[in-house]
């Protein structure tokens, strides 16, 4: 595995690296540009970077005028405030004029750790699926993030960018065949006794998983679904058919969550067990992002445990 990074730290670099390459990124902050790393961008580029203050709603309602007049905003604060507090003017302002807007949601998921059960949003995931057009990419590592940005800058309409606070090991840059699309999974490494299907963070602690059932005898595929919505629906069916168990990881809510996507698309064309792991239904810890993480079972072994008591439902 490569170079050890927070995603939204390979998020603030990717932003100064393509920002000549597309002279219509504009970015904006909540006053959390330290935080979101979007200060590089500011430091840079001080005509295209607006600090709206801690006014979310209003940078919101912003970057959707800013971007009927040709710009490409993206918005900047904490996942609970993006998607939590400026839910009301993503849907009536980006998502329902289907607005050329991404809404960047740092600090995502019980990594956050010390900051507690109030910042530690879990939920956003399911929020931003309920909106209708809305594309929502969730990173692995470092190098993804960098591919991720590009393609979302490329992107037309809206989406939801969520990165994190904790740094992980890179991954994708050292897996053969790896490329980064929207709306496609990537298979990280085959298997026939299951399928673990996993999105963020999770990807790398699901391939530690999967060597640990590689001991067992225990051979379990492993699906980077880096973007939540549109669902990947070809590579669910194909995973579920071919090995005929699925277990999905996230570090978020398994209410609404990519376990809740992957269940209602089997659900309705091809039934097989699934197991969903993440936050259940209820709200994070505070500790330090390994403790918090642990007590979830958002582990290699956590993860490890999980495959092998969907197997028993085969």
């Amino acid at each position: 595995m490569g170079e050890k990074i927070a995603t939204r730290a390979a998020y603030g670099k990717a932003l100064v690296e393509f920002a000549e390459q597309y002279p219509n990124l504009v970015v904006l902050d909540a006053d959390l540009a330290n935080a979101t790393n979007t200060n590089k961008f500011a430091a840079a580029y001080p005509d295209r970077f607006f600090d709206c203050g801690i006014a979310e709603a209003n940078m919101t309602a912003m970057a959707a005028g800013m971007s009927t007049c040709g710009l490409k905003p993206f918005t900047n604060t904490f996942a609970i405030f993006a998607a939590g507090r400026a839910f009301e003017q993503i849907r009536n302002s980006i998502a329902y004029p289907h607005l050329n807007v991404t809404v960047v949601g740092s600090h995502g998921g019980p990594s956050v750790g010390e900051d507690g059960a109030t910042h530690q949003m879990n939920e956003d995931i399911a929020l931003m699926r309920t909106l209708p057009g809305m594309t929502i990419v969730v990173p692995c590592d470092g190098n993804e993030m960098r591919l991720a940005v590009k393609a979302l800058i490329e992107n037309d309409g809206p989406a939801y960018l969520r990165m994190c606070r904790y740094a992980v090991e890179t991954i994708t840059d050292e897996t053969p065949g790896y490329e980064f699309k929207i709306g496609k999974g990537v298979t990280m490494k085959d298997g026939s006794d299951l399928t673990i299907i996993a999105t963020g963070i999770m990807v790398g602690y699901s391939m530690k998983a999967a060597e640990l059932l590689a001991a067992e005898g225990i051979s379990a595929r492993v699906v980077n679904m880096h973007t939540v919505k549109p669902l990947d629906e070809e590579l669910v069916l194909a995973c579920a058919k071919e090995t005929g168990a699925i277990l999905t990881v996230e570090e978020a809510s398994t209410v609404g969550g990519l376990g809740s996507a992957v269940c209602e698309l089997l659900s309705e064309k091809c039934p097989t067990p699934v197991l969903r792991h993440g936050v259940p239904d209820e709200f994070g810890r505070s500790g330090s992002a390994a403790d918090v993480l642990n007590y979830f079972g958002l582990t290699p072994e956590g993860i490890a445990a999980k495959a092998k008591e969907v197997l028993k439902r085969k």
